[in-house]
């Protein structure tokens, strides 16, 4: 099993480009279902996540190839079966954003439920009463969904939590629905607001994406369309997070300040210089690191997908801070493992309270999820000593060679075939 490991402490500094999102890539590619004409896609990530889902096309007869950086997709025939097998979508929650457009397109679809991260229950019952109320007959036996509708119908559905699958799974099934649909208390995330952009290039008739609420007018068929997808807002944060926790200075191209607000927010208020321009963000940290506290929200709020390395930065602050994660109930396993490494940290509930500043020191650890396995190199490129940071394939579903672009920031990690023994 592959692992990094890391020599440290190193001081983070020099130029990163942020990878396209993979949170938007994958509803990108599933968009493909919607269409016989072809999809062509730029800017995605070569990350595990996005073979996966090109994978599961590929069963559910989507055609694909890669030339230039540009993913080509043609879904023509899905006379294959409509099924979306566990063995495959049994490592990737997102799989689940197949079921919307095969019902959409065919009528019909039978999906396994998803997998992905232990980081808590995220159950898919918003997706399935949101198909029900544009007109499908929805079955769960065996560990499967079943999802049947002749035409799906333009309805009125409200989320009782914001959901960002399911908000993309629904919005992509009233795309083809008979009528008009108007969604409420959806998901507001910038990947939503890029997958209304594509899905509108193909031929979709979409309102209000990135609000609350939502309004699409069904069409008869989405022809051919091209789109690159946004920068990754998540890959670029940890990179900042990196630089602030370091001391060190960092300009990362391609990152969009609007969409890391509730961030920069918080690194600005705790000591760092920041510079935001139409190419990208500069962070700089000369002075003593200060606590800022942090309650994960949905956007616009502070990501959860970034709270595990905000909490190796305050590990290296002078004072108190505490972190609260709303979004998902079992999401601090990183925390014990920072513990090892010396970091001060003491859970309560759903609150985190970081002791700092900490020297952290080398150890043998395990990453639990992709983001906490994020927190924890970086905890090992500030750490004295040399660090193993093992179950790295959690990484590698989210980051495209990030010991790679860390080298060439400065820091010493290296990927290893297996842990030493």
């Amino acid at each position: 099993m592959e692992c990094f490991r890391i020599v440290g402490p190193n001081r983070i500094q020099g130029e990163v480009t942020a990878g396209g999102a993979k949170n938007a890539a994958l509803p990108a590619l599933a968009a493909s279902l919607l269409s016989d004409g072809p999809l062509e896609l730029s800017g995605l990530p070569a990350v595990r996540d996005i073979r996966t889902m090109r994978h599961l096309l590929g069963h559910l007869g989507v055609e694909s190839e890669e030339r230039a950086g540009v993913v080509r997709l043609q879904a023509t025939d899905l006379a294959r079966p409509d099924d979306a097998p566990y063995e495959l979508v049994k490592t990737m929650r997102a799989s689940i954003l197949v079921l919307g457009p095969l019902v959409a397109r065919l009528g019909h679809a039978r999906v396994s439920l998803p997998g992905g991260c232990a980081i808590g229950v995220r159950p898919i019952d918003q997706h399935l009463a949101g198909l029900e109320a544009l007109g499908a007959e929805v079955q769960l036996e065996h560990g499967y969904v079943t999802a049947r509708a002749r035409r799906l119908a333009g309805g009125a559905f409200r989320f009782t939590v914001p959901t960002v699958t399911g908000t993309e799974n629904l919005m992509m099934a009233a795309c083809l629905a008979k009528g008009t649909s108007v969604l409420d208390n959806c998901a507001r995330e910038p990947e939503i607001r890029d997958l209304a952009t594509l899905l509108n290039k193909m031929g979709a008739r979409i309102q209000g994406a990135g609000e609350e609420r939502i309004e699409i007018e069904g069409v008869d068929r989405l022809p051919s369309a091209s789109h690159r997808v946004i920068p990754d807002r998540i890959e670029a944060g940890t990179y900042l997070l990196a630089a602030a926790m370091t001391a060190g200075e960092i300009f990362v191209r391609g990152a969009i300040a609007a969409d890391l607000a509730p961030l920069l927010e918080k690194l600005a208020e705790s000591g760092c210089d920041l510079e935001a321009s139409e190419a990208g963000l500069r962070l700089r940290r000369t002075g003593e690191l200060k606590p800022q506290d942090i309650l994960t929200a949905p956007h616009p709020g502070f990501p959860t997908d970034l709270q595990a390395q905000y909490m190796a930065l305050m590990t290296q602050a002078t004072g108190l801070s505490t972190i609260g994660e709303t979004v998902f109930e079992n999401r601090f396993q990183h925390a014990p493992e920072l513990g090892r490494m010396g970091a001060d940290i003491h859970i309560h509930g759903t609150f985190a309270k970081v002791h700092g500043p900490t020297p952290l020191s080398g150890a043998r650890v395990m990453a639990t999820d992709l983001r906490a396995s994020a927190c924890l190199v970086l905890a090992g490129i500030a750490a004295v000593g040399e660090t193993i940071v093992g179950r790295i394939y959690h990484l590698d579903r989210g980051y495209e060679g990030m010991e790679l672009k860390l080298q060439r920031l400065g820091a010493m990690v290296e990927r290893l075939p297996a842990e030493p023994t």
